[in-house]
């Protein structure tokens, strides 16, 4: 499993059922578990409203909480996604639902490195990262220097999005 280097990845995390916030502050311990890899900065949670599909109007789900993990990782893009795919399950991810459904925990490679890859399992960077507010104002908050391949730097694509009713959230003060 381990290789000679260590790669930069980011991960974007979402969930909007049964207690989401915990899921995803649980799924950023969890990502520091993957062996060979490091969780090196994670942003604020922020609530996004749940994607509509095209053509439908609204969508009764709930609201969603999103983060974006860096991770330093000596794993293959594949490894690692296996690795992620086995946090999903461990928090109840249900992946008969759809594509365009609540889910207890999504975590998604946006990037690896300077690496592109198209493969029926696995699409890096990822495709819709560029007009997800969700995923580029979080990211912008831990690597806004970042260069996406082919599209610019994190600071350059978060300040082109509307972030809509994106809502940091706001750490508890104990």
């Amino acid at each position: 499993m381990t290789r000679d280097f260590w790669h930069p990845a980011f991960v974007g995390i979402g969930s909007n059922l049964d207690n989401p916030e915990s899921h995803v502050a649980d799924a950023l311990l969890e990502l520091n578990d993957i062996a060979s890899t490091s969780l090196i900065a994670s942003s604020h949670l922020y609530y996004s409203e749940p994607l509509v599909p095209e053509g439908q109007e609204s969508t009764s789900q709930p609201d969603y909480v999103n983060a974006v993990a860096g991770l330093l990782t000596r794993c293959s893009p594949l490894e690692l996604l296996e690795q992620l795919q086995a946090i999903e399950q461990r928090h109840g991810r249900d992946r008969s639902a759809g594509r365009w459904t609540s889910r207890t925990l999504d975590l998604d490679i946006l990037a690896f490195g300077e690496r592109v890859i198209e493969t029926d399992r696995l699409t890096i960077p990822h495709p819709e990262l560029r007009n997800r507010s969700f995923v580029l104002i979080p990211w912008r908050e831990i690597a806004p220097h970042f260069t996406v391949v082919g599209e610019g730097t994190i600071d350059r694509l978060a300040r082109r999005v509307d972030p809509g009713t994106l809502r940091r959230i706001n750490p508890q003060v104990s």
